[in-house]
């Protein structure tokens, strides 16, 4: 079974299973993205760059290129479990995208099933790493972001990197709710982004899906997860 535990530094969390745990996972993530009858609504592009680089990560844990650990944690028996690092921002965002798309496809019992249990496992380990913060965290993990928005993924970055460059621990973790405002539709801080996305776009002659982050003097490297 897949497990969520907080990463030592408050960055985010660690999500671990066996090889066949997480293909499962990986496989459910693939059936609500890259529709190709899907890709000419709006906004299902701009999720599905937030998705792909998610998935991307289930991707290389289960197949040996993340974490790797001896792990008894559900059985008897030692197995090799396999994990990623994820950041909060990401993992909420993902979810959120996959939990929107997931409305206009066709699921199973076990579609819905993966989906609960990671979302039981985030909550786990958001209380796990400060109960305090988590209570106001919490709902993000349902409906707390907007999924219909058209340009979820630029959102996701501009927050992520500003969750980053607090630089972890439980005051970063407490602030994030307040960043994460600037994903639920019709706050202030939701509006104030799009206008200032809507202002870029219109300055460098673009599609708002066609903006980057220029994020180029964060030092990722040495972030302490």
């Amino acid at each position: 079974m897949i497990y969520i535990i907080p990463t030592k530094g408050g960055l985010g969390v660690e999500v671990w299973g066996t090889y066949d745990d997480l293909s499962n996972f990986y496989n459910v993530i693939g059936k609500f993205w890259n529709n190709k009858d899907k890709l000419t609504k709006k906004g299902f592009d701009n999720r599905d760059n937030l998705i792909s680089g998610f998935s991307y990560e289930i991707r290389k844990s289960k197949d040996g290129n993340r974490l790797k650990r001896n792990s008894s944690h559900f059985s008897f028996e030692e197995q090799k479990h396999y994990g990623v690092q994820i950041s909060w921002v990401h993992f909420l965002f993902s979810l959120t995208a996959l939990k929107f798309n997931m409305r206009y496809c066709e699921t199973n019992k076990f579609d819905i099933s993966q989906i609960l249990l990671i979302e039981f496992w985030l909550e786990k380990a958001m209380i796990s790493y400060d109960e305090i913060g988590a209570k106001n965290l919490i709902g993000f993990i349902e409906d707390g972001l907007y999924g219909g928005n058209n340009h979820i993924y630029q959102c996701m970055r501009s927050v992520n990197l500003d969750f980053f460059i607090l630089g972890g621990g439980k005051r970063a973790f407490r602030k994030l709710p307040d960043l994460l405002k600037r994903g639920v539709y019709y706050t202030d801080e939701y509006k104030d982004y799009l206008k200032f996305l809507e202002e870029e776009a219109k300055k460098l002659n673009c599609e708002i899906s066609e903006l980057e982050l220029s994020d180029d003097d964060f030092d990722y490297e040495n972030l302490k997860w």
